[in-house]
């Protein structure tokens, strides 16, 4: 039999810092009865799904912004989304920001089963942007400011009858994200982004960022036989544009629903699990084709070292 696990994208628009955690977790309680109604299995929010996109500020005092990061999950402004998708029988992932009990800032997403256990709680592993205040920016980009570069790696976990795992945004755009993924049997990757459509470092990559969103995900999907879910915080937040353009991913590469809003909106896909062997088995049958004796530079170096 096949092993189908219905999968909703549940997209946001902008959370601007004016919005109570209150009023956030509402709005994921509309998009998770939504999926429910739509026989949904499992719902994905974004990164940093519960706060505005706070490093795009900069703060000399770093526990000014303490108030936009989660002690511990559930707390008493999230529990009312366990209770719900407990009621509802779903799961859910999501993403947020974790000051641990060590003092130690993490970007985390965090998968909920169907009866309100936690699965797994990841963290972003490729921290992007900067350290240190740039103020010729026209909006800061200071997430190696605000959070700690996971020393964890890459999980994957059992949970609704697959193997799942877990990336945050840039990870997406590193290949090794889904390969160390894909050599644990990965069949389903869950990411959550919030992603600038201007690009300070490079301008130029602006116009292509809708395509470099879907270009890594569709690849890193076909190159480990996985269903890849990429979900958006999209749409103009406190004056930043952000990229929409939420995707489910097939094991083939194909993009199977996309957002069409940068508004709170949910995609939906029937995933059947067993269509990663199609490719697992065949091109990707990494037993039978990989040669990691000759992938040494892949974990023995970190920058580019040229030929003499």
């Amino acid at each position: 039999m096949s092993r189908i696990v219905t999968v909703g994208a549940a997209q946001l628009g902008p959370i601007n810092r004016e919005h109570s955690r209150a009023e956030v977790v509402e709005r994921l309680l509309v998009l998770l009865r939504q999926a429910a109604q739509q026989g949904c299995d499992l719902v994905v929010f974004p990164e940093l799904a519960l706060t505005t996109f706070f490093p795009r500020w900069f703060v000399q005092d770093i526990s000014e912004y303490d108030h936009y990061y989660e002690r511990s999950m559930p707390n008493a402004a999230t529990q009312p989304l366990f209770d719900e998708a407990k009621r509802l029988g779903i799961g859910f992932c999501l993403g947020y920001a974790l000051l641990a009990e060590d003092g130690k800032r993490w970007n985390v997403q965090t998968l909920v089963d169907k009866d309100g256990s936690i699965v797994a709680t990841f963290k972003k592993v490729h921290i992007p942007g900067h350290e240190h205040h740039e103020p010729d920016r026209p909006f800061q980009h200071a997430e190696r400011y605000y959070f700690e570069p996971s020393p964890d790696g890459f999980g994957v976990w059992r949970a609704f009858g697959g193997l799942f795992g877990m990336m945050i945004c840039n990870d997406r755009r590193w290949p090794e994200s889904y390969r160390e993924m894909g050599l644990q049997g990965v069949e389903m990757i869950l990411c959550g982004y919030n992603t600038p459509i201007h690009y300070v470092p490079d301008p130029s990559q602006d116009i292509l960022q809708g395509f470099h969103n879907s270009l890594v995900m569709q690849s890193g999907a076909y190159q480990n036989g996985t269903w890849v879910v990429g979900v958006a915080k999209g749409g103009v937040e406190e004056g930043v544009d952000s990229l929409g353009q939420s995707v489910i991913v097939a094991p083939s590469g194909q993009i199977v629903a996309q957002a069409f809003t940068t508004d709170d909106e949910l995609i939906v896909a029937r995933c059947d699990l067993d269509w990663c062997y199609r490719y697992k088995n065949t091109l990707f049958d990494f037993n039978r084709y990989r040669r990691p004796e000759v992938y040494q530079r892949i974990t023995g170096q970190r920058g580019a070292v040229l030929p003499d």
